[in-house]
């Protein structure tokens, strides 16, 4: 506001003395050929009524408004003589020619009557006296100042509607950063417009919603972690009090279930291990050239049998002959194997009948792997979060009937986030799942040492063939 109003009065006051200079430049410049104009048309009909100037200094005195001039002018005759004088040029004398040359004749009939030279006042009183003057610039100022005053209250009334503007929305934006910083993170303000403070207010209002779901995925994985910790914990626990108190005897089962319940635990941590190291861009990676069919046709024998064993046709679909070969990728071959595993297995275990399909192409200098199956499918509402740590889509699910941490499709993402790809899932619930693997084609095409083409292509046509 106070920015507003110092525009407003440097902008009256530079108006005032710019325009008022120039009004009064000009305007004197009006009157002055006004004056002369008035002056030549009453000498020019002085002489055409008398036919000389004798008594015209008489006249100019007691004539008003030409008394006013009488003495601010020079009458020459026509030889050159004076007849109406003043300070410069005295009554009688005779001007010389260079003098007539700055001039104004006066011509009458066609003819030169005499010469008034004008002469410019001497002090800035010499309008001083005239009272229609003095009123118009009474008015002139009184319109500039009245202007002024108007000018300033549009510019508070601007300023106040700007900082209004400005301040409210800030405002509301600090009052809900204040609150974010004492922990309550689920904040929205307002958007009130479109320009840069709307788009801080949708930004705004964007990362606290991100903040507020990501702290509600922190609790949530904390509280499934110390879940997943404290159920083999316990059975442990239960095992070794019965085995301590001579209530439990050893057996080989009962080994069995303890040591199951050591590696539930150790795949845990070593899944969250994998997981810090990638949050961290620290994720090793033992690159190396491969061909894509390859990893396609490994991960489809490791778990050919147990698909067998379900009733499932699980199938590495070839590549067309028409496509040509697919282009090599550079990858960690262990971590890449990982992937597919997660997702094969996933695709087993809500699989029930019909098949699951691996396959590859090439697109846009990018290789595609996919992973589809026929199984339950997810639900809508559960696809966005597929991804999340200790995510399940079915929350009743016990550890009884699912010895996953619910930490695989997360280790995959981040897994192929790191070879600089991308991992994406399309789902029809009732009809199957398709999981799509992208990563960028390698520099070279040739395929990396123990997965070359010819060595993956037996494999490739057994487990099409069963």
């Amino acid at each position: 506001m106070f920015a507003f109003l110092l525009m407003g009065i440097t902008g009256v006051l530079l108006f005032a003395l710019l325009v008022g200079q120039r009004t009064r430049s000009e305007f004197d410049r009006f009157l002055s050929a006004h004056d002369q104009s008035v002056l030549l048309d009453a000498l020019n009909d002085y002489y055409a009524t008398h036919n000389d100037w004798t008594g015209v200094n008489r006249t100019l005195a007691n004539t008003p408004p030409l008394d006013y001039y009488s003495h601010s002018i020079a009458l020459i005759d026509a030889k050159g003589s004076v007849v109406v004088g003043n300070i410069n040029y005295a009554l009688g004398q005779t001007v010389p020619p260079s003098d007539l040359s700055v001039s104004t004749p006066i011509t009458v009939n066609g003819q030169t009557a005499g010469y008034v030279i004008f002469l410019r006042p001497t002090t800035e009183s010499a309008r001083a006296t005239s009272a229609l003057e003095n009123d118009f610039w009474q008015r002139v100022s009184w319109a500039a100042v009245t202007s002024a005053l108007i000018t300033m209250l549009i510019a508070l009334l601007l300023g106040g509607i700007l900082a209004r503007t400005l301040t409210r929305p800030v405002s509301e934006l600090t009052a809900a950063t204040k609150a974010m910083a004492s922990g309550k993170l689920d904040q929205r303000v307002n958007v009130h417009s479109r320009d840069e403070i709307g788009e801080l207010a949708i930004a705004f209002n964007q990362m606290s919603t991100d903040l507020a779901h990501s702290s509600q995925l922190r609790k949530q994985m904390t509280a499934d972690l110390a879940h997943d910790l404290r159920t083999p914990l316990t059975i442990l626990r239960g095992y070794m009090e019965g085995l301590k108190e001579g209530r439990l005897q050893g057996s080989d089962t009962l080994y069995n279930i303890m040591f199951g319940e050591v590696e539930h635990l150790q795949r845990l941590v070593e899944d969250l291990r994998i997981l810090s190291l990638a949050d961290a861009g620290e994720l090793p990676l033992n690159r190396r050239t491969v061909d894509p069919m390859a990893l396609l046709e490994r991960t489809g024998l490791a778990y050919f049998v147990q698909a067998e064993e379900q009733g499932i046709v699980l199938r590495v679909e070839p590549i067309e002959e028409t496509t040509g070969a697919l282009p090599s990728i550079s990858v960690d071959t262990d971590r890449m194997t990982q992937v597919l595993n997660n997702l094969v297995s996933n695709a087993l275990r809500y699989t029930t009948q019909g098949e699951i399909v691996l396959s590859a192409a090439s697109k846009n200098q990018q290789v595609v792997l996919t992973v589809s199956d026929t199984g339950t499918g997810i639900e809508p509402e559960h696809l966005p979060f597929v991804f999340d740590r200790f995510y399940r889509a079915d929350q009743s699910r016990q550890r009884s009937d699912d010895t996953s941490s619910g930490l695989g499709l997360a280790i995959a993402k981040a897994i192929v986030d790191a070879h600089n790809g991308s991992l994406s899932v399309a789902s029809t619930y009732g009809q199957g799942t398709t999981f799509t693997i992208t990563l960028p084609v390698a520099s070279t095409h040739k395929a990396g040492a123990g997965l070359d083409k010819g060595e993956s292509k037996r494999p490739l046509a057994g487990v099409a063939q069963r």
